[in-house]
C-alpha cells in the first residue's frame, strides 16, 4: 500500500478514541500522543454520520492505520482540542495516489 509519505504530516496531534456512552458519560481509550499529521484549520459545512450538518473547524489527514473512530477527541498543534465529526480511509488499491485517514473535526 502507498502511504502518504512523512514529509508532509508535518504536525503532531493527540487522540483519545471514542469507545461509548456509559452511565458516566462519553468514554475514551487512553490518549495517543505525537500522531504525525497534517492539520488544516479550516471553517467548512459537513453532514454527520446521522445526517445532520454541522460546521467543521478542522482537518486533520494522518497515516491509514490511525484509530480514531467518530466522537474521538483531538487535540491539535494549536492546542485547541476539538471532536470528530466523520472519519474516512482513502485508498486506492492499484493506483499511485497515498492511502490516508482523513479526520473532519468541529
Amino acid at each position: 500500500m502507498n502511504r502518504v509519505p512523512r514529509f508532509l504530516l508535518r504536525h503532531r496531534v493527540s487522540v483519545e478514541p471514542y469507545l461509548g456512552d456509559s452511565a458516566y458519560g462519553k468514554q475514551y481509550g487512553p490518549p495517543v500522543a505525537d500522531v504525525p499529521a497534517l492539520v488544516a484549520e479550516t471553517v467548512g459545512q459537513v453532514r454527520t454520520p446521522d445526517g445532520r450538518e454541522v460546521t467543521s473547524t478542522a482537518q486533520v489527514i494522518a497515516d491509514p492505520g490511525l484509530v480514531c473512530p467518530p466522537g474521538s477527541r483531538l487535540t491539535l498543534p494549536s492546542g485547541r482540542t476539538t471532536t470528530a465529526l466523520s472519519v474516512a480511509h482513502h485508498t486506492a488499491p492499484g493506483l499511485p495516489v497515498p492511502a490516508c485517514t482523513e479526520v473532519i473535526c468541529e
